[in-house]
């Protein structure tokens, strides 16, 4: 039964709300935070040398003071933020998707623990499944489909 809870879409969508409503508190506030996120979901523009990325492990903590803090942002899919990496400071911006933050942390101590399974590529998937779904129940009526022929026309 556990792992049926922790697959559900329901309470990964849960998990995610309430992420973003524990970061946005903590803007709100100033509190300075940090994030525990899962490495392979990670994006960074411009991407980071080879060097660098050959040293993330499995999962990557962020912390977010200074400009990393002043630079962030967040939205109900993604936490944004610039970053410099290496000795060499290498600036990039980073964004995690929600789902792939595991912890958010208040001077080292966790405030928040994502336990869902759902992974982005998950959710993209589901996404794409409601559209097609939806395409396929808009051509199942008979007087949509003279719509269509008229579009191809």
């Amino acid at each position: 039964m556990l792992y049926e809870v922790l697959t559900n879409k329901k309470f990964s969508s849960m998990m995610k709300r309430h992420a973003v409503e524990i970061m946005s508190f903590l803007f709100d506030n100033n509190y300075h935070f940090s994030v525990l996120a899962d490495t392979k979901n990670v994006k960074f523009n411009p991407p980071l040398p080879k060097h660098i990325t050959d040293t993330f492990q499995q999962v990557i903590l962020f912390t977010l003071v200074g400009y990393t803090y002043e630079s962030a942002k967040i939205d109900e899919k993604n936490l944004y933020f610039e970053a410099g990496f290496g000795e060499e400071n290498i600036g990039s911006v980073v964004t995690i998707p929600i789902q792939s933050i595991l912890q958010i942390l208040v001077e080292e101590n966790p405030i928040f623990v994502n336990l869902s399974y759902i992974t982005e590529d998950e959710e993209e998937e589901e996404e794409d499944k409601g559209v097609e779904k939806s395409m396929q129940i808009f051509t199942s009526n008979p007087e949509n489909q003279k719509l269509l022929k008229k579009r191809k026309k």
